[in-house]
């Protein structure tokens, strides 16, 4: 049930004041459209101007065999998304992408969202779930908190990300992750895996521009890898994060990536550079078994797990074969040493 209290008139910007008690999403969506709109070299909105929110930790709880509880925030912070370039993200706790939840089949998640937002309502859809969502992703009002429950009953690598109209500038800015759903059985490959790796794609645009996110082609298109136990690298959405520092594995791995592209608009050709995919489980569901490609399509929104073994020392780029998004930063690097350790030896990539 969300648990949302009546709240007063919000400013959202300096010039414009805008009423959030009982605004509907079309409002909401001529708010932010308006905003986008501006004639202004920053389009950040008034109450977002000066904000730059410390990233909350995400909080999961098992309260059960089969109950886990699942706690984030939306939030106003600041990332570095290439050297030099910053951009005031919307996100959840502070990341974008946001941190991994990994959640096991048959689990009842009890979400709650506490928006850390002064200006504009924000919400969770997530994929991985059955739900109403009209009900179970509705809006979470600024300085609100919102709590739902709902069934992760399927396997797989799945999305999530802001519901809120328009769901474009939400998602765009910042507002999407990715969510594990680890079978109940596990995957026939378990027992060969040696190390396993999230890596997600996404696209930056011009700034909470809707009209760029709508008919532009993006700035930057960029690999992060979200950490699934503390001590894994995790990243931002930043480019050059995975080929300045490059994840790492030993000769004779079996490497396991659970891959996600969350757009919002473009494809995914992911492909490992000198290798071939042993194993893929399209959208990560132990029953969509593939065997030997070279090249894994993912939609927007489309997840997977691939697995790859990698026999001699060296740098193993991996990219969207779309190479004019490679050329915009979707790179990364699997480093491949003797013993598993970074060796100081210059790496190589695309």
């Amino acid at each position: 049930m969300v648990k949302i209290a009546k709240f007063a008139a919000i400013l959202v910007s300096s010039v414009m004041l805008v009423s959030a008690c009982g605004k509907t999403d079309s409002s909401n969506e001529k708010v932010v459209k308006a905003e986008a709109s501006k004639k202004t070299t920053s389009q950040v909105f008034g109450p977002h101007e000066h904000l730059n929110q410390k990233p909350t930790p995400i909080k999961i709880a098992r309260i059960g065999e089969h109950e886990v509880n699942v706690e984030m925030t939306a939030q106003i912070t600041d990332i570095e998304i290439s050297k030099g370039d910053m951009y005031k993200a919307w996100t959840f706790n502070g990341e974008a992408p946001g941190p991994v939840i990994v959640v096991n089949q048959g689990d009842k998640i009890n979400f709650t969202l506490k928006n850390m937002d002064p200006s504009i309502p924000h919400s969770m859809d997530m994929h991985a779930v059955h739900a109403a969502p009209s009900t179970d992703f509705a809006n979470v009002m600024p300085n609100q908190t919102g709590t739902f429950s709902y069934p992760a009953d399927n396997p797989g690598v799945f999305m999530y990300h802001c519901g809120t109209k328009p769901i474009l500038s939400h998602i765009a800015n910042g507002m999407h992750g990715t969510i594990i759903v680890k079978p109940k059985t596990g995957y026939p490959t378990d027992g060969d895996v040696d190390r396993e790796f999230v890596i997600v794609q996404n696209e930056w645009y011009k700034y909470n521009d809707l009209d760029d996110f709508t008919n532009g082609t993006p700035k930057y298109v960029v690999f992060s890898a979200k950490a699934l136990k503390d001590g894994d690298t995790n990243t931002n959405g930043t480019v050059g994060a995975l080929v300045d520092k490059p994840l790492l594995a030993k000769v004779g791995d079996k490497v396991r990536f659970y891959v996600m592209n969350v757009g919002p608009n473009e494809v995914s050709s992911f492909h490992v550079v000198g290798t071939l995919f042993d194993d893929v489980y399209m959208d990560g569901n132990p029953y969509n078994r593939m065997k030997g490609l070279q090249t894994v399509l993912l939609a927007a929104s489309g997840g997977a797990v691939v697995e790859f073994t990698v026999t001699k020392e060296g740098s193993y780029p991996f990219v969207t074969h779309q190479f004019n998004h490679a050329t915009k930063g979707a790179v990364g690097v699997l480093k491949v040493t003797k013993d598993g350790h970074d060796d100081g030896s210059e790496t190589m990539s695309h």
